[in-house]
Protein backbone atom coordinates (compact mmCIF):
# COMPACT_ATOMS: atom_id res chain seq x y z
CA UNK A 1 0.00 0.00 0.00
CA UNK A 2 1.91 3.24 -1.31
CA UNK A 3 -0.47 5.83 0.55
CA UNK A 4 1.20 8.50 2.19
CA UNK A 5 1.07 9.22 6.22
CA UNK A 6 -1.63 12.00 6.98
CA UNK A 7 -0.28 15.63 6.89
CA UNK A 8 -0.53 17.03 10.02
CA UNK A 9 -2.61 20.63 10.21
CA UNK A 10 -0.71 23.90 9.95
CA UNK A 11 -1.01 26.49 12.21
CA UNK A 12 -3.61 28.20 10.41
CA UNK A 13 -6.00 25.06 10.53
CA UNK A 14 -6.75 25.05 14.07
CA UNK A 15 -9.55 28.07 14.93
CA UNK A 16 -8.39 28.59 18.69
CA UNK A 17 -12.02 28.00 19.88
CA UNK A 18 -11.76 24.73 21.92
CA UNK A 19 -13.29 22.92 19.38
CA UNK A 20 -14.13 18.93 20.13
CA UNK A 21 -12.65 17.57 18.02
CA UNK A 22 -10.68 19.86 17.14
CA UNK A 23 -8.53 19.51 13.42
CA UNK A 24 -5.65 17.92 15.96
CA UNK A 25 -8.27 15.47 16.83
CA UNK A 26 -9.42 14.81 13.28
CA UNK A 27 -5.32 14.18 12.62
CA UNK A 28 -4.78 12.03 15.32
CA UNK A 29 -7.49 9.66 13.80
CA UNK A 30 -6.92 9.80 10.69
CA UNK A 31 -3.17 8.78 11.66
CA UNK A 32 -4.43 6.36 13.89
CA UNK A 33 -6.29 4.57 10.62
CA UNK A 34 -3.00 5.30 8.08
CA UNK A 35 -1.48 3.17 11.23
CA UNK A 36 -3.52 0.06 11.54
CA UNK A 37 -3.89 -0.04 7.60
CA UNK A 38 0.00 0.11 6.63
CA UNK A 39 0.34 -3.49 8.01
CA UNK A 40 -2.97 -5.25 7.60
CA UNK A 41 -2.49 -3.17 3.28
CA UNK A 42 -6.09 -2.21 3.71
CA UNK A 43 -6.54 1.26 1.95
CA UNK A 44 -10.40 0.63 2.87
CA UNK A 45 -9.15 1.71 6.05
CA UNK A 46 -7.77 5.31 5.45
CA UNK A 47 -11.00 6.10 4.32
CA UNK A 48 -12.65 9.23 5.88
CA UNK A 49 -16.29 8.90 5.30
CA UNK A 50 -17.35 11.82 7.51
CA UNK A 51 -14.81 14.50 5.99
CA UNK A 52 -17.18 16.89 3.91
CA UNK A 53 -21.41 16.18 3.52
CA UNK A 54 -23.57 17.77 0.79
CA UNK A 55 -26.42 16.89 3.12
CA UNK A 56 -28.10 19.87 5.27
CA UNK A 57 -26.90 18.12 8.72
CA UNK A 58 -24.40 20.29 10.72
CA UNK A 59 -21.91 17.88 11.95
CA UNK A 60 -19.04 18.31 14.47
CA UNK A 61 -16.85 15.45 12.75
CA UNK A 62 -17.42 16.93 9.36
CA UNK A 63 -18.07 20.03 6.66
CA UNK A 64 -21.34 20.47 5.38
CA UNK A 65 -22.43 22.46 2.29
CA UNK A 66 -24.57 25.51 2.78
CA UNK A 67 -25.50 27.81 -0.11
CA UNK A 68 -24.80 31.59 0.70
CA UNK A 69 -28.05 33.27 -0.09
CA UNK A 70 -26.99 37.03 0.98
CA UNK A 71 -24.85 39.61 1.67
CA UNK A 72 -25.44 42.72 4.01
CA UNK A 73 -22.62 45.54 4.50
CA UNK A 74 -23.16 46.44 7.63
CA UNK A 75 -19.89 48.71 8.05
CA UNK A 76 -16.41 49.39 6.16
CA UNK A 77 -15.36 45.99 7.04
CA UNK A 78 -18.11 44.15 8.81
CA UNK A 79 -20.75 42.09 6.72
CA UNK A 80 -23.79 39.57 7.66
CA UNK A 81 -23.79 36.87 6.00
CA UNK A 82 -26.90 34.41 5.41
CA UNK A 83 -27.34 30.83 4.66
CA UNK A 84 -29.96 28.30 3.60
CA UNK A 85 -31.22 25.60 5.12
CA UNK A 86 -33.65 23.41 3.17
CA UNK A 87 -37.25 23.62 3.65
CA UNK A 88 -37.72 24.79 7.29
CA UNK A 89 -35.02 23.39 9.20
CA UNK A 90 -32.99 24.51 12.36
CA UNK A 91 -29.40 24.51 12.99
CA UNK A 92 -30.86 23.87 16.46
CA UNK A 93 -28.28 25.40 18.08
CA UNK A 94 -27.35 26.05 22.16
CA UNK A 95 -27.40 29.22 23.08
CA UNK A 96 -23.78 30.59 22.69
CA UNK A 97 -22.66 27.93 20.25
CA UNK A 98 -20.04 28.50 17.81
CA UNK A 99 -19.50 26.79 14.35
CA UNK A 100 -16.48 26.72 12.01
CA UNK A 101 -15.91 27.95 8.80
CA UNK A 102 -13.16 25.82 6.42
CA UNK A 103 -11.30 28.23 3.92
CA UNK A 104 -8.54 27.58 1.59
CA UNK A 105 -6.07 30.28 -0.03
CA UNK A 106 -3.29 29.48 -1.95
CA UNK A 107 -3.78 25.94 -1.12
CA UNK A 108 -3.62 26.51 2.46
CA UNK A 109 -6.68 24.98 4.49
CA UNK A 110 -7.31 27.59 7.21
CA UNK A 111 -10.56 27.37 10.12
CA UNK A 112 -11.97 30.16 11.78
CA UNK A 113 -14.54 29.83 14.39
CA UNK A 114 -17.91 32.02 14.56
CA UNK A 115 -21.14 32.11 16.44
CA UNK A 116 -24.41 32.66 14.18
CA UNK A 117 -26.35 35.35 15.43
CA UNK A 118 -29.49 34.59 14.44
CA UNK A 119 -31.94 32.83 16.94
CA UNK A 120 -31.01 29.37 17.41
CA UNK A 121 -34.52 28.33 16.24
CA UNK A 122 -34.07 29.82 13.21
CA UNK A 123 -35.98 28.34 10.32
CA UNK A 124 -35.31 28.23 6.96
CA UNK A 125 -31.46 29.84 7.26
CA UNK A 126 -28.56 30.71 9.89
CA UNK A 127 -27.18 34.61 9.69
CA UNK A 128 -23.21 34.63 10.27
CA UNK A 129 -21.37 38.28 11.61
CA UNK A 130 -18.26 38.57 10.26
CA UNK A 131 -15.38 41.25 9.76
CA UNK A 132 -12.49 41.17 7.36
CA UNK A 133 -9.32 42.02 7.78
CA UNK A 134 -6.93 43.43 5.46
CA UNK A 135 -4.30 41.36 5.91
CA UNK A 136 -6.15 38.17 6.95
CA UNK A 137 -5.86 34.72 5.29
CA UNK A 138 -9.47 33.67 5.76
CA UNK A 139 -10.55 37.27 5.09
CA UNK A 140 -9.43 36.56 1.32
CA UNK A 141 -11.03 33.53 1.08
CA UNK A 142 -14.78 35.00 2.43
CA UNK A 143 -14.27 38.04 0.07
CA UNK A 144 -14.59 36.02 -3.28
CA UNK A 145 -18.09 34.95 -1.71
CA UNK A 146 -20.52 35.11 -3.97
CA UNK A 147 -25.19 34.73 -4.15
CA UNK A 148 -25.35 31.17 -4.57
CA UNK A 149 -21.40 30.01 -3.56
CA UNK A 150 -21.02 26.69 -1.38
CA UNK A 151 -19.62 27.22 2.10
CA UNK A 152 -18.47 24.49 4.25
CA UNK A 153 -19.12 24.64 8.31
CA UNK A 154 -18.76 21.76 10.97
CA UNK A 155 -20.24 22.34 14.57
CA UNK A 156 -21.49 23.42 16.73
CA UNK A 157 -19.06 23.72 19.19
CA UNK A 158 -19.02 25.46 23.28
CA UNK A 159 -22.26 27.35 24.21
CA UNK A 160 -22.96 29.13 27.58
CA UNK A 161 -25.46 26.62 29.33
CA UNK A 162 -28.46 29.76 29.95
CA UNK A 163 -31.79 28.99 32.10
CA UNK A 164 -34.14 31.12 32.44
CA UNK A 165 -34.74 33.14 35.92
CA UNK A 166 -31.20 31.30 36.54
CA UNK A 167 -29.33 34.56 37.10
CA UNK A 168 -30.63 38.09 38.66
CA UNK A 169 -29.05 40.08 35.81
CA UNK A 170 -26.75 39.27 32.82
CA UNK A 171 -23.82 42.01 32.42
CA UNK A 172 -22.99 41.36 28.64
CA UNK A 173 -19.78 42.46 27.96
CA UNK A 174 -18.39 42.76 24.35
CA UNK A 175 -16.45 44.29 21.95
CA UNK A 176 -16.91 44.54 18.24
CA UNK A 177 -17.90 40.87 16.63
CA UNK A 178 -17.79 39.20 20.19
CA UNK A 179 -21.26 41.06 20.33
CA UNK A 180 -22.23 37.54 17.81
CA UNK A 181 -22.56 35.34 21.10
CA UNK A 182 -24.39 37.60 23.00
CA UNK A 183 -27.26 38.26 20.73
CA UNK A 184 -29.33 34.61 20.86
CA UNK A 185 -29.01 34.99 24.75
CA UNK A 186 -30.22 38.15 24.56
CA UNK A 187 -33.29 37.54 21.87
CA UNK A 188 -34.00 34.24 23.93
CA UNK A 189 -34.41 36.46 27.01
CA UNK A 190 -36.72 38.72 25.52
CA UNK A 191 -38.71 36.20 23.37
CA UNK A 192 -39.90 34.33 26.90
CA UNK A 193 -42.19 35.66 28.57
CA UNK A 194 -41.38 34.02 31.49
CA UNK A 195 -37.73 35.36 31.95
CA UNK A 196 -37.48 37.86 33.93
CA UNK A 197 -34.16 38.15 34.18
CA UNK A 198 -32.58 41.73 33.91
CA UNK A 199 -29.99 42.19 30.79
CA UNK A 200 -27.07 44.82 30.48
CA UNK A 201 -25.24 44.98 27.10
CA UNK A 202 -21.99 47.05 27.02
CA UNK A 203 -20.81 47.13 23.75
CA UNK A 204 -17.43 48.40 22.95
CA UNK A 205 -16.73 49.83 19.01
CA UNK A 206 -14.00 52.27 17.87
CA UNK A 207 -17.25 54.66 16.87
CA UNK A 208 -20.52 54.94 16.64
CA UNK A 209 -20.41 54.27 12.03
CA UNK A 210 -19.05 51.01 13.81
CA UNK A 211 -21.77 49.68 15.78
CA UNK A 212 -22.90 46.85 14.10
CA UNK A 213 -27.19 46.47 13.72
CA UNK A 214 -28.21 49.31 15.55
CA UNK A 215 -31.69 48.78 14.84
CA UNK A 216 -31.74 45.62 16.27
CA UNK A 217 -30.34 46.57 19.46
CA UNK A 218 -32.68 49.20 19.35
CA UNK A 219 -35.17 47.56 19.20
CA UNK A 220 -34.27 44.94 22.10
CA UNK A 221 -33.30 47.99 24.49
CA UNK A 222 -37.08 48.83 23.98
CA UNK A 223 -37.54 45.39 26.20
CA UNK A 224 -37.98 46.74 29.89
CA UNK A 225 -35.67 43.82 31.12
CA UNK A 226 -32.82 45.13 28.87
CA UNK A 227 -29.94 48.29 28.94
CA UNK A 228 -27.53 48.72 26.08
CA UNK A 229 -24.46 50.63 26.50
CA UNK A 230 -21.87 51.56 24.12
CA UNK A 231 -18.21 52.64 24.91
CA UNK A 232 -17.09 54.49 21.71
CA UNK A 233 -13.09 54.29 21.94
CA UNK A 234 -12.36 57.01 19.22
CA UNK A 235 -15.12 59.51 19.70
CA UNK A 236 -13.90 62.49 21.39
CA UNK A 237 -17.43 63.71 22.52
CA UNK A 238 -21.49 62.68 21.76
CA UNK A 239 -22.68 65.84 20.63
CA UNK A 240 -22.54 65.09 16.69
CA UNK A 241 -24.00 61.52 18.38
CA UNK A 242 -28.38 61.29 17.44
CA UNK A 243 -30.03 62.43 21.08
CA UNK A 244 -31.42 58.70 21.39
CA UNK A 245 -27.73 57.47 22.03
CA UNK A 246 -26.31 60.41 24.31
CA UNK A 247 -27.79 59.13 27.23
CA UNK A 248 -26.51 55.25 27.06
CA UNK A 249 -23.39 55.89 25.60
CA UNK A 250 -19.26 56.64 26.62
CA UNK A 251 -16.36 57.86 25.05
CA UNK A 252 -12.73 56.42 25.29
CA UNK A 253 -12.20 52.72 26.45
CA UNK A 254 -13.85 50.33 28.99
CA UNK A 255 -11.46 50.79 31.65
CA UNK A 256 -11.45 49.86 35.56
CA UNK A 257 -13.66 52.59 36.64
CA UNK A 258 -15.98 52.96 33.98
CA UNK A 259 -16.48 48.92 34.68
CA UNK A 260 -16.98 49.32 38.02
CA UNK A 261 -20.01 52.01 37.40
CA UNK A 262 -21.35 49.82 35.09
CA UNK A 263 -21.48 46.90 37.86
CA UNK A 264 -23.00 49.26 40.21
CA UNK A 265 -25.32 50.25 38.19
CA UNK A 266 -26.99 46.90 37.59
CA UNK A 267 -30.34 46.21 39.39
CA UNK A 268 -29.23 43.16 40.81
CA UNK A 269 -25.94 41.37 41.26
CA UNK A 270 -24.43 40.39 37.94
CA UNK A 271 -23.25 37.34 35.89
CA UNK A 272 -21.08 38.65 33.41
CA UNK A 273 -20.76 36.91 29.99
CA UNK A 274 -17.50 38.62 28.24
CA UNK A 275 -16.21 38.23 24.22
CA UNK A 276 -13.80 39.67 22.66
CA UNK A 277 -9.85 39.42 21.75
CA UNK A 278 -7.90 37.69 23.83
CA UNK A 279 -6.22 40.92 25.12
CA UNK A 280 -9.53 42.25 25.73
CA UNK A 281 -10.86 39.06 27.88
CA UNK A 282 -7.86 39.26 30.01
CA UNK A 283 -8.33 43.49 30.53
CA UNK A 284 -11.70 42.57 31.51
CA UNK A 285 -11.02 39.42 33.34
CA UNK A 286 -8.63 41.91 35.52
CA UNK A 287 -11.24 44.71 35.93
CA UNK A 288 -13.81 42.15 37.13
CA UNK A 289 -11.65 41.02 40.14
CA UNK A 290 -10.93 44.44 41.13
CA UNK A 291 -14.62 45.12 41.17
CA UNK A 292 -15.25 42.34 43.41
CA UNK A 293 -16.79 39.62 41.54
CA UNK A 294 -15.82 35.93 41.91
CA UNK A 295 -14.15 34.24 39.19
CA UNK A 296 -17.37 31.64 39.23
CA UNK A 297 -19.53 34.90 38.01
CA UNK A 298 -18.17 35.40 35.15
CA UNK A 299 -18.17 33.36 31.55
CA UNK A 300 -15.64 34.10 29.10
CA UNK A 301 -16.34 33.26 25.29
Amino acid sequence: MAARAPRPPAPGQCCGGGCRPCVHDSYAAALARWRRARPAGNAELLADHHAQSNNSELNPDSFTAFSLSSVEQLTEDTYQYRFELPGNSSLRLSLGQHIVLRGEVNGLEIQRAYTPISPGNAEGYFDVLIKCYEAGLMSQYIKTWKKGDMVFWRGPFGGFPYQPNKYGELLMVASGTGLAPMLPILQSITENEEDETFVTLVGCFHSFGNIYLKPLLQELARYWNVRIFYVLSQESSLENLPWSYQENTYTGRLNEDLMRTIINSCRRKPFVLVCGSSVFNEDMSRYLKSAGLEENSCFIF
